[in-house]
């Protein structure tokens, strides 16, 4: 007899209070609706009938904000999408302050999104998106710190352009590139002559060097066994230039 009254009251009155909370979760115990405490993880005892249970998660959450269509400053239509990372760090204001966390945060995240993005011109948007990141993060967390929840970061994930944005922008980097090939193009022709310049002065200065330049370039076409050899008209003077320089350093 004694042991089916104990059968009783525990799965009457005791059964009933036992709750498992996981490591990532936190309890908050409710008795006749008010909150009257926290349980962490593990085995927890509560008043069946008389209390209740509502687990929380700690975990960091992570929210998909769907493509916003945004003008931006410059009157160019973008559609944005991003991604934003949050977690709850004190269970009871997340249920007390707000009625659903992620749901709230969700409308703030889009709205946040639609409203920085469009005080920046479209160069802006897509070079400058850590500074967008922060701003919008900046805004979330002020509205979410009464909810006890932190927003660690907001991430800009895509940017669509229209069709027609596409196709200037590929232009733009086209022409941009030209640009660049040119400059460079220009650049190695003006040290080509400044080479060649300076390499006039040199053979202005000592004439016997054309002739042995002249000398070298017959060498290199006979390497190539070519069977006629053509000679400038100055190589005819290249002898007496040469026995003209012999003697003024025998002269030396």
């Amino acid at each position: 007899m004694i042991f089916y009254y104990i059968l009783f009251v525990f799965f009457v009155f005791i059964f009933p209070g036992l709750r498992t909370v996981k490591q990532y979760k936190q309890g908050v115990v409710f008795r006749f609706g008010r909150i009257v405490g926290t349980r962490g993880p593990g085995l927890s005892m509560i008043i069946p009938y008389f209390e209740s249970m509502r687990k929380i998660d700690l975990r960091t959450v992570t929210l998909p904000v769907p493509p916003q269509k945004i003008i931006t400053k410059d009157n160019v239509s973008v559609d944005v999408s991003a991604v934003a990372y949050y977690r709850i760090t004190d269970v009871i204001k997340s249920i007390v302050a707000i009625q659903d966390v992620q749901a709230a945060i969700d409308q703030i995240a889009q709205t946040s999104l639609r409203n920085i993005v469009g005080k920046f011109q479209l160069d802006e948007i897509l070079s400058e998106r850590e500074t967008i990141n922060a701003e919008i993060t900046k805004i979330l967390d002020a509205f979410t710190e009464s909810w006890g929840v932190v927003v660690s970061s907001v991430e800009i994930k895509d940017i669509q352009l229209p069709d027609d944005m596409q196709r200037a922008i590929a232009k733009q980097a086209e022409a941009e590139r030209e640009k660049r090939a040119k400059i460079i193009s220009a650049e190695g022709e003006f040290l080509s002559a400044q080479k060649l310049a300076d390499t006039a002065d040199i053979m202005m200065a000592h004439p016997i060097a054309l002739q042995l330049r002249n000398l070298q370039t017959l060498a290199e076409i006979a390497t190539e066994k070519n069977s006629t050899i053509i000679f400038p008209a100055q190589f005819m003077g290249t002898i007496k230039d040469i026995q003209g320089f012999l003697a003024e350093e025998v002269k030396k």
